[in-house]
């Protein structure tokens, strides 16, 4: 529990939640489980996560993973809104350890972005969860200070480096939101019971109807306007679905890097206009 200092007042409570995250969080009279540990529930929560999706999480399926009754559970976290919120922080776990790499600014607040984006690809299950509020847990805060560090010696006020870290963000966890939904989609239209060797024949012969009905992959977004655009009524996306062909697509990653590239142009921007006092 936190104590308040001589002269100071005594800490605000916390919102369910956040009061178990920083450790301000009074212990009833049957308390936690001995040897169980807001860590361990967030890594077992996690676990189930990582392997069957956010929407396979449960207090009793945590409890069942972890080897104890849901009760037991229920002792150390009130509901599942404060296991996800256990979850949001454990997934940044090590953040006040981290040390940006990077010559100068914008490459440093690249690193951020990626190595933010690299943790939703390792749990494409954050972009399923509700996101409310900003981010007030301990380990997401080091990391919100690791990108404000960033921006060290930009010259720009703090409310703007925050906006940019807000914006920076927004933008990472909307393209993993599509990555990883795209990822969903091209499973689900796989053929059901299509075996390793690709011969579909789990439950039906491979020239059945019911084979020739499966959905198949998702066709590209350039494919799809070719079908549905016509020169007159949308001219400009006529042109982008019949134009020339690139000489090489760019894959996933390298869109969303180019993404962030058009933000950080426009985080210069704002740091030459400070600089130029206009």
């Amino acid at each position: 529990m936190a104590e308040a200092t001589p002269g100071q007042a005594a800490p605000r409570p916390l919102p369910p939640g956040l009061d178990l995250l920083w450790g301000r969080r009074e212990r009833g009279r049957r308390g936690p489980r001995p040897g169980l540990s807001a860590d361990a529930i967030a890594a077992g929560a996690m676990r189930l996560a990582d392997a069957e999706g956010l929407e396979a999480v449960s207090m009793a399926r945590v409890a069942a993973e972890l080897g104890v009754t849901t009760m037991a559970l229920y002792r150390y976290v009130a509901n599942k809104d404060e296991l996800l919120q256990l979850m949001w922080n454990a997934s940044a776990l090590g953040a006040e350890h981290l040390v940006i790499e990077g010559d100068g600014w914008r490459a440093r607040l690249r690193s951020w972005a990626v190595i933010q984006r690299d943790m939703m690809d390792r749990h494409p299950w954050i972009t399923q969860m509700p996101m409310a509020a900003p981010p007030l847990a301990p380990n997401s805060m080091h990391f919100v200070e690791r990108g404000l560090e960033a921006m060290d010696g930009t010259g720009l006020p703090d409310l703007t480096k925050i906006r940019v870290i807000g914006l920076l963000s927004s933008y990472t966890l909307s393209e993993a939101r599509m990555a990883a939904d795209a990822k969903r989609a091209m499973a689900a239209a796989e053929p059901a019971g299509t075996g390793p060797a690709g011969t579909g024949t789990a439950g039906h012969e491979a020239d059945s109807p019911a084979a020739d009905d499966s959905p198949g992959p998702p066709q590209s977004y350039e494919a799809l306007l070719r079908e549905l655009v016509d020169e007159r009524t949308y001219p400009r996306l006529y042109r982008l679905a019949w134009g020339p062909e690139p000489e090489r697509s760019l894959t996933e990653r390298e869109e969303f890097l180019s993404g962030v590239d058009v933000i950080l142009d426009g985080v210069q921007a704002l740091i030459d206009r400070a600089a130029g006092g206009y």
